[in-house]
Order: structure tokens, then C-alpha cells, then sequence
């Protein structure tokens, strides 16, 4: 009764005071310093709930992670209102990455989409999941720039460019944060991991980074900038070091530009145990040094390594930290606290219907998956018509857990709809199904079913194989040194590509996986990373042409690992190679040394990628023409309108992601070939046209130059408007002072 009555005098003076400034400083004015420290102490609630209450009585947490059930996190959120010290309520927080109980694609297959529109959408539906079992803070959108698909985190990205990269991290903002904080339907995001996690040596998870400021700002930066833009709630910090200085002391990041040059003002947290993970990479002797240089860098948070909790009271009393940084952090905290509501409704919302797993959120999820999914070949197979009988094969045909993807740490896999329950129920009794998994996983090495798997092939009019790579596959801590297909399924492949009947094979995968003999040996071949809940029926639908694939691929696809790293905006090298290179038929034996071309390429495969940024095929074809520009000439202020008539040459209503780079040849530095700047989905009946606009902004054109200030420089530039990387529509325009 005692602390309850503590809690009504302490919060009574919020509905006083008008403002947050005033209201947050009303609050600090009554904390202790150990309440103050343990507001800056998150933990895992997975454990023991007895122990976790008492540090919740006394003060010491200020946010608690991996607790869904409703009941239990309002009882813990009881206690922190009536029994602790401050009576400060708690932040429920989880890693809802791509999904909550209804699981969508991974982000990279979302990427696939370019559908910033619906990708927000399914944000929103992912959040009011989420909020109806009590999270209100989601360490999501993550928008690491990754070019080596060996890291296993680069499922969780938006791929290799960085527009792409900021448009959708933007849009899940939105998405997880709805017009306002305050909505009880609406979560905190988490822009992560700030930053250049995706660029680890060799693609190994947690490894060393070496990114100069002006790749940083060119190319790592910018994803962060359009998150913070859309008011993203709060920022995590990477694993890495980055020439030296690891992200979570690092305060050149976190203070100078985050909170100074982009005027952020959420919260920072560390990643799990980074700020004790300073001990380990040798930035700090023990804990207690790395919670001052995390605290002082600007880490306001600590994530479950207690380094705040046990050593911030004797380093500010050693005057080695000031109070000022404590009080500054706490503010943070406090403040995110106050902007989604908990100081007026700090409980689960009471949802009158469940919206998990209903009708509206599976539609959406389905209709992503459907736009995530790439065709990269197609040799006059699909969509399906006229068959009879259909041989569906392979370890990804039902595989309901792997087919949801890493980090889902709340799907269900009896939700799960995989492709041979959705063609059986698509297909009736019209076409008969034929099922040999042949493979009982993705790393099963057996043959012993082959043979069974050629006779069933004999005698189907297609089949239909489903292979790629298990969950476990990819994702933290699962780098891979070789992205061949595991187990016997390119021996599978092979084996069905000699019966003579054509061959369909959907990967469903974490990655960008070393396919070249597989799309040799296949007549079709889609792409449908890992597709969540609903992946089996968006499959189903576009193999039997009810819905007509329009993803485009969010990274380059290597022909062979030795390629990486590979992205489709390399820069311009002063020996270009010409595309015909990487043959070694082509060398004489006892030839006389010579450099054989002068170009940058490998003598033992091409310079080109197997298929490249932003390719994808379509059910039908569309023609562009008549590229114009508004102006030859514009101004760094300025606004350059680009239009393009877009035409559906086919037979079969299908969408087309147009897509927009700039170039640039000649600068104060050396520049990347192209850069995506634009792209707009367009959906066309058969034979229709339509002009399409793109209003690029001159600002968006700024790179970091010779003098590391990031501007917009005078000159002639090059404009592509084309459906992927490699070629397109073209035309020049020259930016005047």
C-alpha cells in the first residue's frame, strides 16, 4: 500500500505539468540514482520469473525482452507500478523481425516486392499482433547493407542496395509505429545494427569491419537516415568494430552523428551483451571500463549484460562518468516510455477479436509472399495448364517449420500453409498430385529413394521440386563458406532433369544460394526465399498462374563464391572488364606472359553475375519507350521529372517494377557506375500503356566528396530507366550552380 501510495504521488504531477520536457523532468527530479541505473537495465524474462519479479521490485529493470503471455507480463508490469521503488513501467520489448505469429517472408524476400505500400501494410498487421500479447518495442526493421550472401543475417536485411534499403526500412517504421506512439496497436521500432554489421570479413557473423567515413556516408549511413527521418523510435547498436572502435562505444557514431547531425532523439540499446562484448574484442580492460565508454559514447541502454547495473553508481561517484550522462540516458528512456502511453495505460490492450491469424493478416502476408517471389526462368512451362498429373518432390515441398524463416521466434508451424497442402486443395480433383519428398531434409545425403523418384517422374506430365536450405541455415551466427545446395538435392535434380519431363524448381532459401547448374538443368525456375505462413498457397498460385510473379531480386547473384563480393553499383575501375572474360579455353597453352586484356576479372569465370540486382520475369512482357527528361540542365535545389511509357507486350495482365539510376563517370572522387534512385510498381492489362513519373530531388543525388562533406557536385550525369541493373532506356542531364 505504502509503494502504491509512492506511485500516486509520483505521477499525479504528470497531468500538471503540459508538456513531455516538463512531465520527464518531474519524474527524474523523485528517482534515486539505483532507480535511475536500473531504468538503463534490460534483461531476458526466459528463466527464472520468481528471481526476475525481485529485481523488478527493487528497481533494477527498466525493460524486460522474450515474454509473450499476456497474463504473466501484465503481473511483472503490476509489479513494477505498485511495488518498485519509482513505480516506472516497464517496456516489453522482442525480436519481431518479419512477423509475429502470422510470419511473412524474411526481409530479404520482402525486399523482392519494391512494394513499400504493402510491406508498411503487413508492419501494421505484424504490430497489432504483437501488441495484443503485451510487445511494445520490436528490434526491428534491420537495414545492414550486405554483399556477401555467406553472412547468414543477410535474410533479415533489405539486400545490397541502399536506397532500396532506406525506402523499406522507412516504410516499416510505419508501419510498426502507426500514426502515433500512443495507439496501443502501435510498437517502438528498432533501426539495427547501427552500423556496418553487414559488411564483416569474409561474411563471418560478428567479425571486424574496415568501412572509411566516406563509404559510411555514402552507402552505410543513408538506410539509418531514412529511418530516423520517419521517426523511428530507437537505434541499436552492432557487434562490430569498425577501424578499431566497436559501435557500442563508439561515440562519434551514436553522438556527433546520430544525435547531432541527424537530430535523433530515442533511444540507443546495445545488441546482446555488446557492451560487455567491448572486454572481448580488447576496447576495454573489464566490464566496468566498457560501461564508461559505452555510457559516454551514447549507448543509453544496456542489453543483458548487467555492466550498467554493477559498476555505473562507483564511476559516476569516481567522477569518471558524469551525472549529467546518467540523467541524460534515463531522459531517453523515459521518454520512449511516455511516447507509447505506458504512464497512462501500462497494460496489455484488451483486444475485443484477435487479429492473430485472421483472414486480412494472412491475405497480406500471402500477397507478399507471392510479390517477394523472383521468376528467373522460364522456358514456356509456367504457368501450368492443361497437366494431368504432377510430380511435387524435393524437402522444401512440406517443410512447415524451415519454410518460415530465421528469427521467428513466435510462428507456429500448424499455421503453416506449405505447397503440397495448397496445390492439393488448389489443384482438387481436377489434376492429380503425385507426392515423393525423395529427400527427408535439406542436408540428407541418402539416395535410396531415387529410384521410386524416377518412376513417378516417368509417368507425370511435370514435376515440381522444392529444395533450397533449412531455417537453421541462415540467420545469426549461421555463415556459410559454401552456398552450394546441401545434402543430395543437385544429385535429386539431376536425376529428374533426365527423365525427360519438364523440370520446375522453387528454392526456398535465406540467401542467395550458387545455383548455375540448377537453372542450367531447369526448364522454370523461381526463387521464393523463405515465404512465412502463407508461402505454400503464394507458390501454389503463381506455379498455376493464378497470380502472376512480379519480384525482382534485392541482391546480385553470383555465379561462383569467389565472385563475392558482388553488387550490381561497383565502382568505375580503371580497368573495366568487358563482359567476355573468364573463359580459360580461351588461354594457349605455353602462351607468353602478358596481362591478358587489362581488365578486372577472374580468368576462370565471367565478370558478370549468374543474374543481376533487380531481375525478375514476368508471365507476360512489357516494352519501355519514350524516355524524356523535364530538364537537361537543373540546380543542386532543384527537382529532375523523368517519364517512361511502359507497355504490356503480352498476352496476361502482369506488374512491372520500373526502375530508375543515376550515374556518374567524372567526380571529385570515384563513383559507383550506377545507383538505384527511383522505382514504381505498374500493373497493365494486355496491350496497355501507361507514362509513368519519377520526381527525383537533385538533394538525393549528394555524395561525400574529396573535401568529406557530403554534397551535391556540378556536373554531367547519366540516367537508365530499365527492368533490372544491367541495361535500359538511357539519357543525360547535367547539374549547373
Amino acid at each position: 500500500m505504502k509503494r502504491l501510495v509512492t506511485f500516486i504521488l509520483l505521477f499525479v504531477p504528470l497531468f500538471v505539468f503540459g508538456g513531455e520536457d516538463e512531465r520527464i523532468e518531474a519524474i527524474l527530479s523523485r528517482m534515486s540514482f539505483e532507480d535511475k541505473v536500473g531504468q538503463l537495465n534490460q534483461l531476458d524474462g526466459r528463466g527464472d520469473i520468481e528471481k526476475l519479479k525481485k529485481e523488478i521490485r527493487a528497481g533494477r529493470l527498466g525493460s524486460v525482452m522474450n515474454i509473450v503471455d499476456p497474463a504473466v507480463l501484465d503481473e511483472l508490469q503490476r509489479i513494477a507500478v505498485e511495488e518498485s521503488p519509482a513505480g516506472i513501467p516497464l517496456l516489453f520489448a522482442r525480436d519481431v523481425v518479419h512477423g509475429f505469429k502470422t510470419v511473412l517472408p524474411i526481409p530479404l524476400g520482402q525486399a523482392a516486392s519494391f512494394d513499400e505500400e504493402l510491406v508498411e501494410r503487413a508492419a501494421r498487421n505484424t504490430a497489432a499482433e504483437a501488441t495484443e500479447c503485451g510487445i511494445r518495442w520490436a528490434f526491428a526493421p534491420m537495414m545492414d547493407i550486405a554483399r556477401d550472401p555467406r553472412w547468414g543475417r543477410i535474410a533479415e536485411g533489405f539486400g545490397e542496395d541502399t536506397y532500396l534499403a532506406g525506402r523499406l526500412a522507412a516504410a516499416v517504421v510505419r508501419g510498426y509505429q502507426g500514426e502515433s506512439l500512443s495507439d496501443p496497436m502501435s510498437m517502438a521500432a528498432c533501426a539495427k545494427h547501427f552500423v556496418g554489421y553487414g559488411a564483416a570479413e569474409g561474411g563471418r557473423d560478428y567479425n571486424t569491419t574496415y568501412i572509411p567515413e566516406r563509404q559510411l556516408r555514402d552507402t552505410y549511413f543513408p538506410p539509418f537516415r531514412a529511418a530516423v527521418e520517419a521517426g523511428c523510435a530507437s537505434v541499436m547498436s552492432s557487434f562490430n568494430d569498425n577501424d578499431g572502435v566497436p559501435a557500442t562505444g563508439n561515440r562519434w557514431l551514436l553522438t556527433d552523428v546520430l544525435r547531432g547531425e541527424w537530430g535523433f532523439d530515442g533511444v540507443v540499446v546495445s545488441d546482446w551483451g555488446s557492451v560487455a562484448g567491448l572486454v572481448p574484442h580488447g576496447a576495454a580492460a573489464d566490464k566496468r571500463e566498457a560501461a564508461k565508454k559505452c555510457i559516454t559514447a551514447g549507448t543509453d541502454m544496456d542489453m543483458s549484460s548487467r555492466s550498467y547495473l554493477l559498476n555505473l553508481r562507483s564511476l559516476v561517484d569516481s567522477g569518471e562518468v558524469p551525472m549529467e550522462v546518467v540523467d541524460e540516458a534515463v531522459r531517453r528512456v523515459l521518454r520512449l516510455k511516455m511516447r507509447l502511453g505506458l504512464f497512462d495505460n501500462p497494460y496489455t490492450r484488451k483486444a475485443a477479436t484477435s487479429v492473430l491469424y485472421s483472414e486480412p493478416v494472412l491475405d497480406d502476408a500471402c500477397t507478399l509472399a507471392q510479390e517477394a517471389t523472383v521468376m528467373l526462368k522460364n522456358e514456356g512451362v509456367l504457368p501450368l495448364t492443361g497437366v494431368r498429373r504432377i510430380l511435387v518432390t524435393g524437402p522444401m515441398a512440406d517443410a512447415p517449420y524451415d519454410q518460415l524463416g530465421t528469427w521467428t521466434l513466435d510462428g507456429d508451424k500448424t499455421h503453416t500453409l506449405t505447397p503440397i497442402t495448397a496445390l492439393r486443395e488448389l489443384c482438387g480433383d481436377d489434376v492429380e498430385i503425385l507426392y515423393e519428398p525423395a529427400l527427408t531434409h535439406c542436408r540428407d545425403n541418402s539416395t535410396a529413394r531415387f529410384g521410386r523418384l524416377r518412376s513417378l517422374a516417368r509417368k507425370a506430365d511435370v514435376v515440381l521440386a522444392f529444395v533450397g536450405e533449412e531455417q537453421i541455415m541462415s540467420g545469426e551466427a549461421h555463415s556459410l563458406a559454401d552456398l552450394t545446395l546441401q545434402g543430395a538435392q543437385s544429385e535429386m535434380l539431376e536425376v529428374l532433369a533426365d527423365c525427360g519431363r519438364p523440370l520446375v524448381t522453387v528454392f526456398m532459401a535465406g540467401r542467395p544460394l550458387i545455383i548455375g547448374r540448377e537453372a542450367e538443368i531447369s526448364d522454370a525456375l523461381l526463387y521464393a526465399w523463405h515465404p512465412g505462413t502463407m508461402g505454400g498457397k503464394a507458390i501454389a498460385e503463381i506455379v498455376i498462374g493464378r497470380a502472376n510473379p512480379s519480384g525482382k531480386l534485392p541482391v546480385t547473384f553470383p555465379r561462383c563464391v569467389g565472385q563475392i563480393p558482388m553488387y550490381y553499383n561497383h565502382k568505375h575501375t580503371s580497368h573495366i572488364a568487358r563482359g567476355t572474360e573468364g573463359n580459360l579455353d580461351d588461354i594457349p597453352r605455353e602462351a607468353v606472359q602478358s596481362v591478358m586484356g587489362h581488365t578486372s576479372s577472374y580468368l576462370d569465370v565471367p565478370p558478370t553475375p549468374l543474374f543481376p540486382f533487380g531481375f525478375g520475369l514476368s508471365y507476360t512482357t512489357f516494352v519501355l519507350s519514350g524516355l524524356e527528361l523535364s530538364d537537361t540542365e537543373v540546380t543542386a535545389d532543384g527537382v529532375l521529372k523523368v517519364r517512361v511509357t511502359v507497355e504490356n507486350s503480352g498476352k496476361v495482365a502482369g506488374t512491372e517494377v520500373v526502375q530508375l539510376y543515376v550515374g556518374r563517370k567524372s567526380a571529385s572522387v570515384t563513383r559507383p557506375m550506377k545507383e538505384l534512385k527511383g522505382f514504381r510498381r505498374v500493373t497493365l492489362a494486355p496491350a496497355e500503356k501507361r507514362t509513368v513519373e519519377f520526381e527525383l530531388p537533385v538533394s538525393e543525388l549528394a555524395f561525400c566528396g574529396a573535401d568529406m562533406r557530403v554534397a551535391v557536385e556540378p556536373g554531367a550525369y547519366t540516367i537508365m530507366v530499365g527492368t533490372d541493373s544491367r541495361d535500359g532506356l538511357k539519357s543525360r542531364f547535367s547539374i549547373v550552380k
